[in-house]
Formats: C-alpha cells, sequence, structure tokens
C-alpha cells in the first residue's frame, strides 16, 4: 500500500508539467518548525521527480530570532516558498510581502507531551490529568513558538494553575523542547506532535485533551517576487494534495478538511 501511494504522488507531481530536467529550478524554501519533518519526507519526493532542486531554510515562523522567516524577509532573503504558521503567514500577506492568491492550506498540529524515555507515562487524557500532572512536575518545559505562547498566556490560566507553574516552567528559545526533555534538565515537555517525535531520547506521551487543546494552521505562500513562482507552486499542490496525505500524518499533524 505505501509503494502505491508513493508511486500515486510521484504520478501527481510528473502531472504538474514540470519533470523535465530543462524546466528544472532550484527553488528556495523556508519552513518553520512544525511542518518540517512531513517536508523533508516530501521535498526529496517532488524534487526526484521533477528534476528540481530545494534549498531550505528552517526557521520559526514569528518572533525576535533573526532566523524566523518574517526576519529573513524583512532583511531581503530570496524565498520562493514560505511554510509556516497560517496566522503568520497572514500577517506576511496584509504587508504585502506574500500573494494572497498563492495561500495553500497544508495541515492542523496539535499540541503533545513528552517525558524521558524510560520515564512513567502520566495520564493526560482528561482535563484533570493534564492539570494534576502539570502540578506534580518538578519542572516543565515549552517552545518559543505558537504552542508554546499559547501555553505561557492561556493554558495555565485556564486551568486556574499559573502561579504555581510560573517558577518550574520555561520557554525554550531555537532548540527542540524534547532535546531538553531527552537530557534530564527537564521532566515534562510540551509542543507541537510533529516537532516532538523525531527527538531521539524521549517517550510521547499523548496529544492533550481537545477541550483545552490550541490547533496551528500550518499554510503555505509564494513571496511577491520570488524567481520561480511556476515552480513554487507545483510544490505547494504536491504539498497539499490527497496523495502526500499519508507522510503528512505519518509525522504528527492532522490533514486539512477540504
Amino acid at each position: 500500500m505505501n509503494k502505491l501511494l508513493n508511486f500515486a504522488a510521484l504520478g501527481l507531481v510528473a502531472s504538474l508539467g514540470l519533470s523535465t530536467v530543462a524546466q528544472a529550478e532550484e527553488i528556495r524554501v523556508m519552513t518553520s518548525g512544525g511542518f518540517t519533518a512531513a517536508y523533508k519526507v516530501l521535498g526529496p519526493k517532488f524534487a526526484a521527480s521533477t528534476g528540481n532542486t530545494l534549498d531550505t531554510a528552517l526557521g520559526p515562523s514569528m518572533g525576535k530570532a533573526p532566523e524566523a522567516i518574517p526576519n529573513r524577509l524583512s532583511r531581503g532573503e530570496k524565498a520562493d516558498v514560505v511554510i509556516m504558521v497560517g496566522y503568520a503567514l497572514d500577517d506576511l500577506i496584509k504587508q504585502g510581502k506574500v500573494d494572497p492568491a498563492s495561500r495553500v492550506e497544508l495541515a492542523d498540529s496539535r499540541i503533545g507531551l513528552v517525558v524521558r524515555e524510560g520515564a512513567t507515562k502520566p495520564d493526560i487524557s482528561s482535563v484533570d490529568g493534564l492539570k494534576k500532572t502539570l502540578l506534580d512536575a518538578k519542572s516543565v518545559a515549552y517552545s518559543d513558538s505558537a504552542s508554546g505562547v499559547y501555553i505561557e498566556e492561556q493554558l495555565f490560566k485556564r486551568l486556574g494553575i499559573e502561579d504555581q507553574l510560573k517558577p518550574k516552567s520555561r520557554m525554550i528559545p531555537k532548540i527542540p523542547v524534547g532535546s531538553v526533555v531527552a537530557t534530564g534538565d527537564y521532566q515534562l515537555g510540551f509542543q507541537q506532535v510533529s516537532e516532538l517525535l523525531p527527538v531521539p531520547g524521549v517517550s510521547f506521551v499523548a496529544k492533550i485533551p481537545e477541550s483545552v487543546q490550541s490547533v496551528t494552521r500550518f499554510a503555505a505562500g509564494i513571496p511577491v517576487g520570488a524567481q520561480h513562482p511556476a515552480q513554487a507552486r507545483a510544490l505547494l499542490e504536491f504539498l497539499a494534495s490527497s496523495a502526500a496525505q499519508p507522510d503528512v500524518k505519518a509525522t504528527g499533524l492532522d490533514s486539512v478538511s477540504r
């Protein structure tokens, strides 16, 4: 079945009319963490079928880090495709930096929890279980992107434990949250599931309960002035296609209802 799906995906790319070597270009892609695992699987399939190459820069969708996609574009860095949190992409569209007609919905991402490999997995299947797990924890880490902002500014308040969590929780900049859990520096690590699963040395527990979940939509677009808009559009159509969904789901993301 997987082989059939792969053939279908490659067949879709070839059907986009960009499969000849003469038309191949180097496509500059900027992608943020939540969709990166899926992109690393799908990008090579697109490249193999079309002959295009992908020059990829990684960075968060927002924030003050110089690697953040909005900051890269503000410095004048060129890109043919940007893949990022949907509302951050919308900000770039409002600023006139991304073509609004190019916007493509890619996937939904939910927040999950990891513990150090070998540690007991807590029960967070209910809101009460999540609350107890947080109160019992010695230390809690979360990301400096959309999921971490939600946890710090909304989740702790909604659970009524903001004061108790402040002294023992921290937003982790730039690096995967799972990495500081794997070293034992933090007991619990929260981040988007697709960013937790690839980290060695941790065990995935579960997604947080849906009633207190924050769903992050990932989307993509083509910056104004992109050098290879036709190839960029073909890449976006492939990433959003039904043939790509098995790989999207395997990385911890959820398909977008269409």
